[in-house]
């Protein structure tokens, strides 16, 4: 089975509780939908971290968040095909797979895009204060490309993502130090056009440390998921 949920931040226990009380094995999923936290301060944090991980049995599927340092830029990740796209991961760590942005994979019938990154609010405090901020946290233009071109020719069933479409933000948490006109919302835009571009079954998203859902957007922050729900919306749309 495929689980899902939000932001972590390095945070273990959340994870590793609901594996062991679900009774979780090699054959399931687990999806963080970014600032997973595992690539942050390149140290024993993040090790900790992994750490704890690799000692799960299911494989945690990492989308990238705005928390984070892109895999691709740490040189102990190596890249492997995996359920229809690519993944970045350690040797050490084999069960810990980090997402292409744009990529779709297939996962036990069920065809999920990706899109990760967003802008990060704390910029300019993490910056001031010598924590980690990284300039490539949103979609590149050529990951937008990528995207566009990807959902022209293939079909897929689900989005997981980091932040949400620009309409569903969810302004009630909106944290009321943070001048909002400061805010480069210019991925959630484009997830705008995404979002009416395309079909989809649902779309979870993180980032925004709630958990509520409209329509089919689904915000996840402590809470989890499961793709059930799709297999019991297929058997009804055979009947």
């Amino acid at each position: 089975m495929v689980y899902y949920t939000g932001d972590i931040h390095g945070s273990k226990y959340e994870v590793v509780r609901f594996c062991k009380r679900m009774k979780l094995t090699a054959a399931d999923t687990v999806v963080i939908l970014g600032d997973v936290g595992a690539n942050y301060s390149l140290d024993v944090r993040d090790r900790e971290l992994k750490s704890a991980f690799s000692h799960l049995k299911p494989t945690i599927f990492c989308i990238h968040g705005n928390h984070e340092i892109r895999p691709a830029n740490i040189s102990t990740y190596i890249t492997k095909e995996w359920n229809g796209g690519t993944v970045w991961y350690e040797s050490e760590f084999p069960n810990i797979l980090f997402a292409k942005d744009g990529d779709i994979y297939t996962l036990e019938g069920i065809n999920y895009l990706v899109i990760g990154g967003a802008y990060s609010v704390d910029k300019f405090y993490r910056i001031i204060r010598g924590y980690g901020w990284w300039e490539d946290e949103q979609p590149s233009d050529e990951t937008k490309v990528y995207v566009e071109r990807q959902i022209a020719e293939k079909r897929f069933d689900v989005i997981l993502s980091h932040t949400c479409p620009f309409k569903y933000e969810p302004t009630e948490v909106f944290l009321p130090m943070i001048d909002q006109s400061t805010v480069d919302a210019s991925t959630e835009h484009w997830l705008d056009q995404i979002e009416e571009s395309v079909e989809y079954k649902a779309w979870f998203c993180g980032h925004w440390h709630v958990n509520k859902r409209i329509d089919r957007m689904h915000f996840l922050f402590h809470g989890f998921e499961s793709a059930e729900q799709f297999m019991s919306l297929s058997k009804k749309e055979s009947l």
